[in-house]
């Protein structure tokens, strides 16, 4: 009896200690990730931009010293800064104010969506902080205190998730982060680029598809951005309130840059963000050679391609970039295609990138955007957005509207053209890369310093018309299609055949026409829908094995298994 009792005492002693241990282990990391994410703001030395009131001499546009902010006719939203680095964003967020304050909402919209959990949503927000706990370190003072600046005007509403410069700040980090935890189904950007004989009149002309997907809401409020920096080179991107990175972008000295999500592995913590490298670039480098120096000093946490192109040199090569090591790919030749995998000899060799180009949907899409180039004769800017416009497979073939392998996903958040040795840009309107592309002169737009009158700032003669699919049935379909999918988002109910009826050889919309079935505990029926997708053009690897795994569920509900 004593010795039992004795054992009695060890084992609670032992549960005490496990339990003391396991307490303090909690204490030790609240403590820790408070500490990562207490709010480290730069401290300008000039302030005074703070107390600067915008004018609005007419409805919708908007004065701020000798920077202004306007609304197309053609829905895009304009906006000339410039500036020292905080009074530059202090004012860009005057000017943009209600845009900051609604693509956050979006973008925390889309995450509830994402993560109903509110448990989850507030692990989210510790994992953030704990795995940005470097950023700050990793990112220019100049940058900082432009978001700085910005955050100024962000909304107080999500003070609990941080405060508004530190969120401002990891938002500069989100689709690195989204990159690095979603490596088996990255979006399929695609950029090119023609000169010398492959262009009709000799010159550069470079496009890209950004499909980089938050919410429609998201994609329909972009910016037209045009910054006169204190330092560096004017330039211009396109981009989203209380952004400050670049993804699309060009110079004034005809250096164009556009960025490729590659292949990573998963990092432990973050670096520079890849929107700040490429603005980096776009700020301060004239050529090739100076755009490599910058790519090379700055650590980043995914693999990623720079597509630049340089007036200058007057040729385009990609920078290819990983966290440990860089590439450069020149084609030696009169055109260049980038969709997802790397191409310098040393870096196509990684393990990462030889996944890529068996499992993903790239090789199939750089496969595609080969040979629309090599039918089409010399490149026209025109022709370009037919390119970027397309949605087929490879050879024509009809492979679902929003397929990955295709260059045209339907989400894109812009669709741009650039012309660098003419300093011309095409942006692409709503919807995706269907709307008319209007044209902007940076020479002339530049000089629009200290405009006091709303008006027009595009080349109107050189607007490329929308694209005739937006008046077809496939498009109607397409329309239709998106919506059956939200209100199956939303938990509502469908009518699931028509899923499959308005995108027949769209793989994925027999995927979801199943998942829903199966919720239906209908599970024949979801069977039947599994095993047709199988029969189409399927965008990964990785989602052809889940749809066979959900077939194996499917079976056992049925006893087949």
């Amino acid at each position: 009896m004593p010795k039992k009792k004795s054992f009695i005492k060890r084992f609670l002693k032992c549960i005490l200690y496990v339990f003391t241990g396991f307490v303090a282990l909690l204490v030790i990391l609240a403590i820790y990730l408070y500490c990562v994410a207490i709010d480290y703001p730069p401290t300008p030395k000039d302030t005074s931009s703070l107390a600067l009131v915008r004018n609005e001499p007419s409805p919708g546009f908007y004065t701020l010293k000798d920077s202004w902010f306007r609304k197309s006719k053609s829905g895009l939203y304009e906006l000339y800064v410039e500036g020292e680095p905080f009074e530059r964003g202090v004012i860009n967020g005057k000017l943009t104010k209600e845009l900051v304050v609604r693509q956050e909402e979006y973008f925390t919209d889309q995450i509830a969506k994402l993560v109903p959990s509110k448990f989850y949503r507030s692990f989210l927000k510790y994992f953030v902080a704990w795995f940005n706990r470097n950023l700050d370190d990793n990112i220019t003072l100049e940058d900082k205190e432009e978001v700085y600046g910005i955050s100024k005007s962000a909304s107080d509403k999500y003070q609990y998730v941080g405060s508004n410069y530190q969120r401002i700040l990891n938002y500069h980090a989100a689709h690195d982060i989204g990159h690095a935890l979603q490596g088996m189904a990255l979006v399929g950007c695609t950029s090119f680029g023609t000169w010398g004989t492959k262009s009709a009149d000799s010159t550069m002309i470079v496009g890209r598809n950004f499909d980089f997907y938050v919410s429609d809401n998201f994609a329909r409020e972009k910016i037209v951005a045009f910054f006169n920096p204190a330092q560096g080179y004017k330039f211009m991107t396109v981009t989203w309130g209380g952004f400050i990175g670049a993804v699309s972008g060009m110079n004034e000295k005809g250096l164009s840059l556009t960025i490729n999500a590659e292949k990573s592995k998963v990092p432990s913590s973050s670096a520079t963000p890849v929107s700040l490298v490429a603005r980096e670039i776009l700020q301060y480098a004239k050529n090739i050679d100076e755009a490599i120096v910058i790519a090379k000093k700055r650590k980043m946490f995914v693999s990623e391609s720079f597509l630049i192109a340089s007036a200058a040199d007057k040729k385009a090569v990609a920078i290819e970039k990983t966290p440990d090591s860089l590439g450069i790919y020149d084609p030696n030749s009169n055109f260049i295609l980038c969709t997802n995998h790397f191409q310098d000899k040393q870096m196509a060799g990684t393990k990462e990138n030889i996944l890529q180009l068996k499992n993903s949907a790239s090789v199939y899409r750089y496969k595609r955007l080969t040979q629309l180039l090599e039918n089409n004769g010399p490149n026209t800017v025109e022709k370009t957005i037919g390119i970027l416009r397309d949605s087929k497979g490879v050879d024509g073939a009809d492979i679902g509207l929003g397929n990955e392998k295709t260059i045209n996903l339907f989400m894109s958040h812009h669709s741009v053209v650039f012309e660098p040795q003419k300093l011309k840009v095409w942006v692409s309107t709503s919807p995706w890369q269907l709307g008319e592309f209007v044209c902007y002169d940076l020479t002339k737009v530049f000089a629009l310093k200290g405009m006091k009158k709303d008006q027009e700032i595009i080349d109107s003669s050189l607007t490329v018309p929308a694209d005739t699919f937006l008046q077809s049935q496939s498009y109607k379909n397409l329309v239709a299609y998106n919506s059956i999918k939200q209100r199956i988002a939303d938990g509502g109910s469908v009518d699931v055949d028509s899923l499959v009826i308005v995108n027949p050889q769209y793989y994925n919309a027999y995927v979801l026409a199943g998942d829903y079935a199966f919720k239906q505990a209908q599970y024949g029926k979801a069977l039947n829908f599994y095993q047709t997708a199988l029969t189409k053009v399927i965008a990964t690897k990785e989602e052809e094995n889940n749809i066979r795994k959900k077939i194996i569920k499917c079976n056992k509900k049925l006893g087949k298994g």
